[in-house]
């Protein structure tokens, strides 16, 4: 049995119409687990990046009891990095501390109608977390679990394409996120699963979620799939 240690963010447990529990089996962190016979511990949260994904890693003692039992592990973030982020990061997620709720509610609603101006506006920057601390933060999470588990096969993944009305579709932040992890990915040996060649069309074309930038279960399949070929392959080259 292949257990996968999974860090995510939502579009590891975000179907077509919400997020799911995570061992929904359509999704394709346990898509990719059912082929190998294994199963799934998900670590995630919504928008998370690669520092939330260091973050639950030295913060969170249920991943530590998780460590020990890993035979795969998969860095499923990155992607958010890359969004645009009109407003600093401690900003906008402290949106949610703003009392009384009246207030909160007030403030969050003029960013949400603010934020497809500004995306736009802006150029798409800043982005969420920009590249040098993406692949800073994949590396401290890979680092820290190899310092346990040093033969311990890992992949990671390279961001996806959106259509979301939310950041009025501007992505700018993508490629140059995806240059800085591919070529942290080659220094590392750590494969990547190329997000925007599997699910591109799928999002492109309207086929997942109505916000434009979760997927829908074909394209879960689809991603879920290719992990399996990815960890399979992985674990066989480390054998060898």
């Amino acid at each position: 049995m292949t257990t996968l240690l999974f860090f995510g963010d939502s579009l590891s447990f975000h179907g077509p119409d919400g997020p799911m529990p995570a061992d929904d089996s359509r999704l394709w962190p346990n898509v990719a687990a059912s082929l190998l016979d294994g199963h799934t511990e998900l670590v995630a949260g919504f928008g998370w990046t690669a520092r939330d994904a260091y973050w639950s890693l030295v913060g969170d003692p249920r991943v530590w009891t998780l460590l020990p039992k890993a035979d795969v592990l998969v860095l499923g973030v990155g992607s958010m990095d890359t969004l645009p982020s009109p407003l600093p990061t401690y900003l906008r997620q402290g949106l949610r501390y703003l009392r009384p709720d009246g207030l909160r509610r007030w403030a969050r609603d003029q960013y949400k109608a603010a934020q497809p101006w500004l995306s736009r506006v802006m150029g798409g920057r800043p982005v969420a977390l920009p590249p040098a601390l993406t692949v800073r933060y994949l590396d401290l999470v890979l680092t820290s679990i190899r310092a346990l588990r040093p033969d311990l096969p890992a992949v990671a993944v390279l961001p996806p394409v959106h259509r979301a009305p939310s950041y009025a579709g501007v992505h700018t932040g993508r490629v140059p996120g995806a240059a800085a992890i591919r070529a942290w990915g080659e220094q590392a040996g750590v494969p990547l699963l190329d997000l925007a060649d599997l699910v591109g069309d799928h999002v492109l074309g309207g086929h997942g979620n109505i916000d434009g930038m979760h997927w829908g279960w074909d394209g879960h399949k689809i991603v879920g799939h290719a992990l399996a070929a990815l960890v399979e392959q992985t674990i066989r080259a480390k054998q060898t």
